[in-house]
């Protein structure tokens, strides 16, 4: 049974990477070539980004009607409180201060990201979300550590510095362990995943968006 869940998982993750070259950002960063004003305005944006997903993703959990759907949404509100605290790390390595987080004026390009998971946190079928949001964390993650690595190279960043990168770089608890359940359980329950690639496909678009807006400042 594991292995349809699998399937669709993998299917996802397939269908909806982007190509290579379609980041701007992150390869200028991987070079050193970025400014530090789009490293700031990079910590900044995420500080926005971050506190929604947060309140998005408790949204998810509490409309989550399997368990292991509620508590796949509740360990990714945890996660993002963890975030944020690494996060003021970064930004401090930027010349940013909470006043200056919060005077901050955000990039339209760059929210629509968490504008449409807040959507999706009032109208997705949860494990179609599921299914989405794992396939787009694994674009994220890659690019998360190719981040963490050139911080390190070029930029001067310690280890405190990089802690936000780090986190999302590494695999999560449990693997996608957490994730099958919840799509199994859609299974056994006679859901599909009609929605799921709508969902993961403009999440990586909005993605993209978020990098290549900022890319415009680099």
């Amino acid at each position: 049974m594991t292995a349809s869940a699998r399937e669709l998982l993998e299917s996802a993750r397939r269908e909806l990477a982007p190509g290579e070259h379609e980041n701007r950002l992150v390869p200028l960063i991987a070079q050193g070539a970025a400014s530090t004003e789009a490293l700031a305005a990079l910590a900044a944006e995420q500080h926005r980004i971050i506190t929604s997903d947060w309140r998005s993703f408790l949204v998810l959990a509490s409309r989550s009607t399997d368990p292991a759907a509620g508590g796949f949404f509740l360990d990714l509100a945890q996660g993002e409180v963890l975030a944020l605290d690494k996060l003021a790390e970064f930004a401090a390595a930027c010349g940013l201060d909470e006043q200056a987080l919060r005077d901050y004026e955000p990039h339209a390009g760059c929210q629509a990201y968490p504008s449409y998971v807040a959507w999706l946190a009032l109208n997705g079928e949860p494990s179609d979300v599921v299914l989405a949001v794992v396939a787009n964390f694994a674009a994220w993650g890659s690019y998360c550590a190719t981040v963490a690595q050139a911080l390190r190279e070029h930029y001067g960043f310690d280890d405190a510095g990089c802690a936000f990168f780090d986190f999302f770089a590494a695999p999560p608890p449990g693997g996608d362990g957490p994730a099958l359940a919840v799509v199994q359980a859609a299974l056994e329950a006679g859901k599909g995943a009609d929605r799921a690639r709508e969902y993961g496909r403009l999440l990586q678009c909005y993605e993209l968006m978020f990098w290549n807006t900022l890319a415009e400042l680099a």
